[in-house]
């Protein structure tokens, strides 16, 4: 993409460099990368794709783990959403500092990262009261026949 030729990073002092402690994320833009730019924010895929993260895979393979895994890995995973969660709401009180008001799109993807996270410490609580519960698939010839 020639969009991310025209973006540039400079090291002006800022609160919010996500990654970048101290640095701020700015942009010159030229006509052309602009006139791209809008074009590509048009586009459809930025609104039908779907994130994989690597602990749904995780979930996915983990009935091949040792016993008691499963449980550890899912109390590490909630302890570190818990940090992320204090983290990022840091860094949300930063991005107030700076755009001075809740409507911004900074505080929106922030915002939603937190709730994000949220849900996935409740959801990491109710796997942990199923997992008693946790039993092998009840129809696996439904599976069988499929492409390897």
């Amino acid at each position: 993409m020639g969009i991310r030729r025209t973006w540039n990073w400079r090291g002006e002092r800022s609160g919010i460099g996500r990654g970048y402690p101290g640095r701020k994320f700015t942009t010159r833009w030229k006509t052309k990368g602009r006139a791209a730019l809008a074009s590509a924010l048009e586009r459809e895929e930025w609104t039908t794709q779907r994130d994989r993260p690597p602990f749904q895979t995780w979930i996915a393979l983990s009935w091949q783990a040792r016993p008691g895994v499963f449980l550890n890995q899912l109390k590490r995973r909630r302890k570190f959403l818990l940090k992320e969660i204090a983290r990022e709401k840091k860094t949300l009180l930063s991005i107030y500092d700076e755009v001075g008001h809740k409507y911004h799109e900074a505080v929106w993807m922030v915002a939603l990262m937190i709730e994000q996270m949220r849900v996935e410490v409740r959801w990491t609580r109710r796997l942990e009261r199923e997992l008693a519960r946790r039993a092998q698939a009840l129809y696996p010839q439904f599976a069988e026949g499929l492409p390897k």
